[in-house]
Order: C-alpha cells, then structure tokens, then sequence
C-alpha cells in the first residue's frame, strides 16, 4: 500500500509545517485510500459518472479527509467553502448558505465542507437538511467518530458514508522516502528506530510527518539515533483511544469476544491496548464480572469468583500491581470452560414474566399465617422437601395456568455437566412420582 500524500506539486520552501509542504494538489495524488480512489474506488466511480452527492467522511486523523474534500471540489469545478463544527453556529451556517444560494444563481454550486460534523447537534444538523435537498449544497462532512451513532438518520439517508483507513507500516515508510526527498536528506535513524517512528504515528500521516520533522531538529551532523535515543528525543505519542467514543466500545469488544472465544493470549492484548490507552481498569474489571456471569457461568462458578476477587486487588493494590490482578482474571476467564446457559434461561424466564402478566403462584406454596388463608387453601398439599426420599418433593412451582417451564438447559461443558445429571435425576423423579 502506499502513502497517503503524493509527491507531485510540493513546496519545497521549507518554510511550511512538513505534512503542509507534502500535501496533495490533485486527487490521484491522493495514493493512501485506493478503495475510494483506486480504479475501482467508490469515489472515481462517482466521478467518471459525473455526479457527485453529498458525502461523510470518516475515518481516523491524518488520513486525508480534509485534503480530499478540498480536491473533490477542484475535479467538480464546486466552489469550496470550509467550515468547522467547532467554531462554527447556526447564524455562522446560515450565512453560508445565504452565499451559497446567491452563487447558485450565477450558475455555479457550492461544495461545503464540515469538519468534526459529529460536533454539530441534532438541531444543526438538521438545518443542512433543506439546502442539501434543493442542490444549493453539496456538503461533504468529515468525522472521526461513527457517523451511526452521532449523525441525524435524515442527514445519513441524504449522504453516502465513506471510510478512510489508517496509514499502514509500508505507507508510513513510503512517506518517510517521499519526506526526504522534499528535505534533501535521509531520517537520521537505524532500521529499528524508523521502524519504531512509524508505529509511533498509530497510522497517522499527519503526525508521521510531524515527527520526523521533530527527528531532524534534534539531530546533529552525522548522528543517526538508536530506538532507545529516539523514545527519549520524542515523547511516546499517546494512542488513539477516546474511553467515551467509538475506540471505548471497539476494543472492549475486542476484549469481550476474545475471552468468549477462549483465546487468552489475544484478550490479554486488547485488555493491555485499553489500559495502555488510559480506560479505567475498574471499567474493565466490571467487564469480567459481566463475562463471568453471561460466557462461562456455571459452567465454571469459580470465574465469577475470581473476576470478584480481581476487583477487590486492583482496589487494594492500585496501579500499576493491580493490573496483574487483571491480567489473572483475563486469562482465568478466557481458559474457563463456556456456557450462556444461565444468560438464555434468565433471558427466557424474562419474556415469560412479561408475556404472562402477573399470575399467582399455585396456592399449596403460599403461606398461611391467618385462619381465613388456610380455610382458602393455602398451603394445603404442601410437600417439604426435606422430608422427601432423596430430598426432593418433585411439586409444581409454576402457575397453574401457565405450566410447567423449561429456559435452562445446561450444555455438556464444565461444572455444569454435574448440574444437567442432577436436572435429568431430578426430572425422572417428578415424572415417576406424577404418576403415583
């Protein structure tokens, strides 16, 4: 794959940011997005076709949404307005579409372009609703966050979702050569420390470039530094994680389903990427003692117990020793036999007691501590267990008018092989004894 920008039409001043100097003046410059903007890309699809609709842009930072808006623009002859939701109101919006609509009738259109439009609320979004309709506007917004959760439907039915991807290892690389190309000379690191800066941009382009520009500065004639010189040159770049938006949910997901799957080695990963990133370990703490109740349950009781238990460390020790704590329930967790079997049954059990409104219990398990109820029936033929062969009655404890239920029926896995015996002996003895 290559890079996001390409190396046609550079200023070569030096004295613009570096990222600046590199950025593309034509689309098929543009090399980072070749599922949008290859041959067969959904936006040159769009274009040959000569239509151009409103579109949302999403995708992390420094990939080249700006960029690309700015250049669609160029190859549609729109002329291009740039907004942001930041800093930008209704009164801000309405004067753009009052200049819009005032170019329109010189028979040209207006290609409008919001950054962070996510930012906007549910009111301002819905004010782009009636120029977008009537062609005053194409809008093209960009966000970084999913468009499914924090755009209006209305806006989405109107705009066609397009996904830019982060900047893998080889297009970072390919922006390094492209980078000293426009500085006349090499990045002054080894094989390691390069490879180390690229991971350090986290798919950024923008930020690769930034840092390189950071390694240049820092260097002297001749000095080419080590990984270990680089980390102490350039301060760790914090990941992208917002604990509260979409990367909060993505990898708590990637964690929940990795320990469902029994795979410890990936969960611990995800598990280390949300407290690298910053999330609260009783977050993740929470999460266990979720896992251990809805994906291993019964079939292993001890996981609720160490999920607990984990809990309890990380509260005693802190950080960092607690996340041992954690790092212990995850792989526990992730190792434990599986079972939904109590999650499906409580889920059932649930539909039941809605479904059936409020009936009563069968009155021969209903107490009677008044002359009045045990001359109704209640507790009449009550059976105590206890003193039933084998400790066990075999009554009904169901409505009467509803009859009996099933929801839980163990799986052949864990513990819960024990408990699907008893269910089965059980059930043998409430037939046998139905029939006496």
């Amino acid at each position: 794959m290559s890079d996001l920008f390409g190396a046609s039409g550079l200023d070569q001043s030096g004295k613009r940011p570096l990222a600046d100097r590199l950025r593309p003046t034509k689309l098929d410059e543009v090399v980072g997005q070749s599922h949008l903007l290859g041959e067969q890309g959904v936006l040159s699809r769009m274009l040959r076709s000569g239509t151009l609709g409103s579109l949302i842009l999403w995708g992390p930072p420094g990939t080249g949404k700006t960029t690309v808006a700015r250049l669609l623009a160029d190859a549609t002859d729109l002329a291009f307005e740039q907004t942001s939701a930041i800093f930008s109101g209704v009164a801000d919006l309405k004067k753009i579409f009052d200049q819009a609509r005032a170019r329109r009738l010189t028979g040209r259109s207006t290609l409008l372009f919001v950054d962070e439009i996510h930012r906007f609320n549910r009111a301002q979004q819905d004010s782009f609703l009636p120029v977008m309709e009537d062609g005053t506007i194409t809008l093209v917004g960009a966000t970084t966050e999913n468009p499914s959760f924090e755009l209006n439907a209305a806006l989405l039915s109107r705009s066609h979702v397009l996904t830019f991807e982060s900047l893998d290892v080889d297009a970072l690389e390919d922006l390094f050569k492209r980078a000293e190309e426009v500085m006349e000379k090499s990045l002054p690191l080894d094989d390691d420390a390069r490879a180390l800066l690229a991971s350090m941009a986290d798919g950024d382009g923008r930020s690769a470039l930034t840092l390189a520009e950071d390694v240049w500065r820092s260097a002297n004639d001749g000095e080419v530094f080590t990984p270990e010189q680089l980390v102490q040159i350039i301060q760790r770049r914090a990941p992208i994680y917002d604990k509260t938006k979409d990367g909060h949910y993505n990898l708590i997901s990637a964690l929940h389903k990795s320990i469902r799957g029994s795979d410890p080695d990936a969960a611990l990963y995800w598990m280390c990427r949300m407290l690298d990133g910053g999330e609260d370990p009783m977050f993740i703490a929470r999460r266990f003692i979720r896992m251990a109740v809805e994906d291993i349950g019964l079939a292993d009781p001890q996981a609720l117990v160490q999920a607990n238990m984990a809990r309890d460390a990380y509260q005693m020790l802190g950080s960092p020793e607690g996340e041992l704590a954690l790092a212990q329930a995850c792989v526990y967790l992730a190792t434990a036999p599986k079972s939904n079997g109590v999650y499906v049954a409580y889920k059932a059990a649930v539909a039941d007691a809605k479904r059936n409104g409020s009936l009563v219990p069968p009155k021969h398990i209903l107490n009677a501590p008044t002359k009045l109820m045990k001359e109704m029936g209640y507790n009449e033929g009550y059976q105590y267990d206890h003193d039933a062969p084998d400790g066990f009655s075999g009554q009904n404890y169901f409505p009467e008018a509803m009859g009996r239920k099933t929801y839980y029926d163990p799986p052949e896995r864990g513990f819960e092989r024990d408990i699907r015996k008893r269910l089965s002996y059980w059930q043998r003895l409430r037939t046998e004894r139905s029939r006496d």
